[in-house]
């Protein structure tokens, strides 16, 4: 992990800021894009896409294409991991933004099931994909920019920016058509309601790009740069390095990505079609949710900092396993236990999800560090997130929400283990050329 690395001085205030904003707002609007799809595919994409199957059958397949963008996950972060070590963060924070909002505006211009058949589906997985890709290189860019830009005791909060984007990512896609379904009838939302916040990824795209295009490569990259000491095949290396890290990291990221996908994408469909409430309970439960996470975010984030990473890591795994049953018991009780039960898993959730920035990036050196990070957060996307709605879902048909709380149990146990094999990073020195 390269322990003898060069101490180099923090990035002045005056830099750092404007660095964070940017992590921040692009990291919200690439959240925003592939949020909107999981919403979209609880509420809307079975009744459109999917019009001849029977209601399960056509939510699964809804769930089947979420999915698609998960598998396409890794691939974007190889492929944006090896270009991003090789020749820049900042060049492929762009080109992450550019192939997401490109694909999340022409989902939202995509005919339904009625007006092209076959084609419908067809073209709303690739375009999935095409987001997929697109996601996969995004985290470990704005990650690595924000944390190699502080350098300091405060790492931890600093590299949480990019991950406050993912609340108010979700914040923004939920809380916009959790509007637009509120205020428009039934038949008009289908027709073209929820095609509007797809639609406004263009504006969104815009923004990001004009702050992205003002701020500064990483110092550290371009100390590797400028040294030429760029890995050859940075992919190659993590592997012979750092499998360790690689195997480690896999499986804290497990449970996390789980809970995420289950208290934000898997619910709406559970209350709306199982328990029978209405949406605009269960959206405004994942609206509050996101709120929280907000604050929630940072101040674990900032604790990592004073009491390390891995603690934190531990007790929000503990909590999260421990409140597994729970959970279900309280939404199942009534409405009213919807938004308590949500926000307190969302809270375990982002007690990982606040110091994994921070930890993910030291676990690897600044050579390989875009490939190494970008590796095991999205290559474990595949199998935890990506397929937790459907495993859910299948789950509950079959068995009763007692086997799905007993899925979230065991993959809490998953990342239980592997952090208590995980090394503790955050006084670790991230260094330049020295480090591997």
């Amino acid at each position: 992990m390269g322990r003898s690395e060069l101490r180099l001085p923090p990035t002045r205030s005056s830099q750092l800021r404007p660095v964070i904003l940017a992590c921040f707002i692009g990291t919200t609007i690439e959240w925003y894009d592939f949020f909107l799809y999981g919403t979209a595919a609880a509420l809307v994409f079975n009744k459109l896409f999917f019009p001849t199957l029977d209601p399960l059958a056509g939510t699964l397949s809804a769930y089947a294409t979420f999915a698609v963008g998960f598998v396409a996950r890794p691939l974007g972060g190889i492929v944006f991991g090896h270009y991003g070590d090789r020749i820049g963060r900042k060049t492929m924070l762009i080109w992450s933004l550019v192939v997401m909002g490109a694909a999340t505006a022409l989902i939202g211009l995509l005919p339904g099931y009625a007006r092209i058949g076959i084609w419908a589906p067809i073209l709303l997985v690739l375009l999935r994909f095409v987001q997929g890709f697109g996601v996969g290189g995004e985290w470990g860019g704005a990650v690595l920019l924000a944390v190699e830009h502080s350098r300091g005791e405060r790492r931890g909060l600093h590299g949480s920016w990019p991950q406050i984007g993912v609340p108010a990512g979700l914040l923004l896609s939920t809380g916009l058509v959790a509007l637009l379904s509120s205020r428009l009838p039934e038949p008009a939302f289908l027709a073209w309601g929820w095609r509007v916040p797809f639609l406004l990824s263009l504006v969104l795209v815009g923004v990001g790009l004009f702050i992205r295009l003002r701020v500064a490569e990483s110092p550290l990259f371009l100390e590797v740069r400028e040294t030429r000491r760029e890995s050859r095949a940075p992919l190659l290396d993590v592997f012979r390095l750092h499998p360790r890290e690689v195997l480690v990291g896999t499986g804290m990221r497990f449970a996390q990505n789980v809970l995420f996908y289950l208290y934000t994408v898997f619910v709406l469909s559970y209350g709306e079609k199982s328990l029978h409430y209405s949406r605009g309970t269960m959206l405004g439960a994942v609206i509050m949710a996101s709120v929280v996470g907000l604050g929630s975010i940072p101040l674990w984030s900032h604790l990592s900092d004073r009491l390390g990473r891995r603690p934190l890591y531990l007790a929000g795994a503990l909590f999260s396993l421990a409140l597994a049953f729970p959970f279900f018991w309280m939404i199942e009780r009534g409405p009213g236990w919807v938004m308590p039960a949500i926000v307190l898993g969302m809270i375990g959730h982002d007690m990982m999800y606040g110091p994994m920035a921070a930890y993910f990036s030291e676990l690897f050196g600044t050579r390989v560090r875009y490939s190494g990070a970008s590796l095991i957060y999205q290559l474990t996307s595949v199998f935890s997130g990506g397929l937790a709605p459907f495993i859910a879902t299948l789950l509950l048909a079959r068995h009763g929400s007692t086997a799905v709380a007993g899925y979230v149990a065991a993959c809490c146990m998953v990342t239980l283990v592997a952090t208590w094999f995980a090394p503790e990073t955050h006084r670790v020195e991230l260094g330049g050329v020295s480090s591997s």
